[in-house]
């Protein structure tokens, strides 16, 4: 069955009880949307299974998000559903659980000059986003032009972002990339399992001292979900390189047409984060040699689905003795 996650005022959702078929649904894209599968599983509800450690064992953890060609999430699979491969070998899926868990995230806020006209609709972006969150989820925050700075560290508080971002002022050039890779030093203090860094830029890197080669293997050492928001038409090659850092850790980029659009893409980064399935395998490949291992995960959905897609980080480094 299809429900809309229909918004009410900014941070608050309304899940709605009515029972939608596909075809009915296909022109209604300006919600955001949630295609639960559990109608097409057998009936009766499975215990979810949460994920246990065992001792000498060690176990990779996978976020993996769901979505149909009209970017709507989609929950209620199970399991079987999910086959994961490391380095193209199958893994056998020890772990299984989907459930909206507490998150920490950074959230990276540009503040250079070209953010003039767009700057108090991002503001605002931001305070419904922490204005939907939970009382366990925490959140720091970095604004950058030329310069980075963390404004506010971890905290609960989210009405002390909400303070910062207020007073923010646009103005310079922008440092992108070292705005990245703060937000990737930053995260490692999450207390929370599931991290996630949020960037919100209208323009291109003009001013980093680190490369996006080394954003990108800095990202690969860290198990944290980037996404992105960027203007569509402002970003010229520095999309491509949004683009290939965000997608080796299975979050996402998004490039509206204008910042007036900004708050639907906020939600779906919302949506996403609360509606994320973990899956956990202990690799086959034992060698603690230090090397890239690279995961695919793979669907078998149940019949009548649409054609989805998965998102997911692309690997990880093994340990090293």
């Amino acid at each position: 069955m299809l429900h809309a996650l229909r918004q009410t005022s900014p941070g608050s959702r309304e899940v709605p009880t009515v029972r939608q078929t596909w075809p009915s649904l296909l022109a209604k894209i300006g919600a955001v949307l949630l295609l639960t599968a559990s109608s097409w599983a057998q009936s009766g509800k499975k215990q979810v299974e949460r994920p246990t450690f065992r001792v000498g064992v060690e176990t990779v953890f996978v976020k993996i998000s769901v979505t149909d060609p009209l970017n709507r999430y989609v929950t209620g699979l199970e399991k079987q559903h999910f086959k994961v491969y490391e380095d193209k070998v199958e893994q056998g899926i020890t772990h299984f659980t989907q459930e909206s868990a507490p998150i920490s995230v950074g959230i990276l806020f540009d503040i250079s000059g070209s953010m003039k006209d767009n700057i108090h609709t991002a503001r605002n972006s931001v305070v419904r986003f922490l204005e939907s969150g939970n009382p366990d989820d925490e959140f720091f925050l970095v604004t950058f032009n030329q310069k980075t700075t963390l404004v506010q560290s971890f905290t609960h508080q989210s009405s002390n972002i909400q303070n910062q971002v207020s007073f923010s002022q646009p103005g310079g050039r922008t440092a992108l990339y070292d705005a990245v890779y703060l937000g990737l030093e930053q995260i490692k203090n999450g207390k929370n399992e599931k991290k996630a860094l949020i960037l919100i830029t209208d323009g291109e890197d003009n001013s980093s001292r680190y490369t996006a080669s080394e954003v990108r293997e800095f990202a690969k050492e860290s198990d944290v979900q980037i996404y992105a928001i960027g203007e569509e038409g402002k970003l010229g090659y520095g999309r491509s390189e949004i683009q290939n850092i965000v997608g080796l850790t299975g979050g996402r980029a998004f490039f509206p047409n204008n910042f007036n659009e900004l708050d639907y893409y906020i939600d779906l980064i919302h949506a996403e984060l609360r509606n994320q399935y973990i899956v956990g395998y202990a690799p086959s490949n034992k060698n603690r040699d230090g090397k890239w291992r690279r995961i695919k995960v793979k669907l078998e959905p149940p019949e009548g689905l649409p054609k989805l897609i998965v998102h997911a980080k692309e690997g990880y480094y093994a340990p090293k003795n």
